[in-house]
């Protein structure tokens, strides 16, 4: 793979990978074959699994809980374009669990026809993110046109049809090149080497042992310092929180719900500030318990 990536999940590079004759995991992604979340499903859950790929993010809830898939690789997260808070509010709304997360470094690559070359190419598509990414990229460039399509893979797909012209390219990553037969022109043309962007494995059932962090949402009383008296349920009991985020509850005008993660299992002192928080909110959920991965290397 040619990703740089963190593990934290049900396996990975010398993790889980299917048995010989034993039922290969189905994955659903976001985005056609190739796109980054489906390297994030493979440094998660290895490489023997079936990936299948879903227009929209509400699509992976959708085949997940109809069995149609195994487990949702669900992006979260980016270092540079911040939290994908729409993804966020469907943890709350759906039911599914988080067992597993890992963190993708994000290489962008100029992927061409066979036999391009940069002087041939006057258009380049790809996801809006990506090409907000690639800024750099096209200010050295002021010749090529940045046209935003609905997915990096999908750019790449739609330009190696039959009839794709030779004078396009896309921004997707090594692996939709290789699928699709491109040509990669640039590796690494993003414009700050520090992107990742952090997935979450989601499952109909929890997680069973080996947790190492735990992601909860809850919603609080209205009351004069409550939010400070959460924060100290895990504070006053030596428990870290690795990070917290508000999200305004639909219908409700300036009522929020608030994500956190805890670094722990759910059990010992997480257990305990849990129960703390419970009796100051009006809504508590544990999402998911699972390893937590490791910070990138720079």
């Amino acid at each position: 793979m040619s990703a740089d990536g963190v593990i934290g999940g049900d396996g990975g590079a010398g993790g889980v990978e299917a048995e010989e004759g034993a039922a290969r995991l189905r994955v659903v992604i976001q985005g056609e074959r190739g796109a980054f979340s489906h390297e994030a499903a493979h440094l998660c859950l290895g490489r023997a699994i079936d990936v299948v790929p879903r227009l929209a993010f509400d699509d992976l809830f959708d085949a997940v809980e109809a069995s149609e898939a195994d487990r949702a690789i669900l992006p979260v997260e980016n270092t540079l374009a911040g939290s994908i808070h729409e993804n966020y509010d469907r943890l709350r709304a759906r039911r599914l669990h988080v067992v597993g997360e890992a963190q993708l470094r994000i290489r962008h690559c100029l992927i061409a026809r066979p036999g391009a070359s940069l002087a041939s190419i006057r258009r380049v598509s790809s996801h809006p993110v990506a090409l907000a990414q690639c800024r750099d990229f096209f200010a050295r460039h002021p010749r090529l046109e940045p046209l935003a399509a609905y997915d990096t893979a999908g750019s790449v797909k739609a330009l190696l049809r039959p009839d794709g012209p030779a004078s396009e390219a896309a921004i997707a990553s090594r692996l939709a090149a290789e699928l699709y037969g491109g040509q990669v022109l640039l590796e690494g043309i993003e414009d700050d080497p520090q992107n990742y962007t952090r997935f979450l494995v989601l499952a109909r059932e929890p997680r069973e042992g080996g947790a190492s962090k735990t992601s909860i949402v809850f919603v609080l009383r209205n009351a004069p310092g409550v939010l400070y008296r959460a924060l100290g349920a895990f504070a006053s009991r030596g428990v870290d929180l690795s990070k917290i985020e508000s999200r305004p509850l639909r219908g409700r005008p300036w009522e929020y719900a608030f994500y956190a993660d805890v670094i722990g299992g759910p059990e010992g002192a997480t257990a305990d500030a849990l129960e703390e928080l419970r009796g100051m909110s009006t809504e508590l959920r544990v999402l998911g318990s699972y390893p937590a991965m490791d910070p990138p290397m720079n």
